[in-house]
């Protein structure tokens, strides 16, 4: 997928998949993973997302990434929050308190920019990916994280001949087959959303179930 046609939504403000709350799914899973205080968290195609809040305030160093700088102006603008901004070979990296959102390329991100995560969370990265992304991002960017990670991954299912994505439809063997490889999954909820958004009912969507998952890099 062409990274202009993301630059290009974030212009139009045609930015349906941000949310006004925090993920339901974060708030009510996240405290099984047990994090320590002051534990780093990855949070990739962050958006402007109200998770990143959330997730500081829980106590969590947050390193996010995005690759619309409008996004990033608008988190920090929308919050009260100024930034410290430096540039690197990651991308232009804006920090406030606890959290910092690198303005780049995700997928250029190594071992050594996410050596410090002991967590990532993706509510929105996976489903924004068609398949032959998906597999590249779990199985080169997510390769990168450090043994021992653990994640809260959360995704969307929903006959597939019914929509264009994004988002895309991720069902669980899906999911299984990119991470089982490096990493223990377990099914932490399922649940049926449709009445929830009339906008993909509009488009003759007859079914839509979201799913959350705990994830351990082994």
């Amino acid at each position: 997928m062409d990274p202009e046609f993301w630059l290009q939504r974030w212009r139009e403000g045609r930015t349906g998949f941000h949310q006004a709350t925090p993920t339901p799914q974060l708030l009510r899973h996240w405290p099984a993973l047990a994090l320590a205080p002051g534990s780093q968290v990855f949070v990739p195609l962050a958006g402007k997302s109200l998770d990143l809040l959330w997730l500081a305030g829980q106590g969590h160093r947050v390193l996010g990434v995005e690759l619309s700088p409008l996004a990033v102006a608008q988190f920090f603008d929308e919050h009260g929050l100024t930034p410290q901004v430096h540039a690197s070979r990651y991308g232009t990296h804006h920090v406030a308190g606890e959290i910092e959102l690198i303005c780049g390329d995700v997928f250029e991100l190594d071992a050594a920019a996410l050596a410090d995560c002991a967590a990532v969370y993706d509510r929105a990265a996976l489903i924004a990916l068609p398949p032959d992304l998906r597999r590249r991002y779990v199985r080169e960017l997510h390769a990168r994280l450090p043994t021992g990670c653990r994640g809260l991954l959360v995704t969307l299912e929903y006959p597939p001949h019914e929509k264009q994505g994004p988002p895309f439809p991720v069902p669980e063997a899906e999911v299984r087959e990119l991470y089982g490889r490096d990493w223990t999954v377990a099914t932490l909820e399922r649940c049926d959303i449709l009445a929830q958004q009339p906008g993909f009912a509009a488009e003759g969507v007859s079914a839509l179930e979201t799913v959350a998952y705990r994830l351990a890099k082994r």
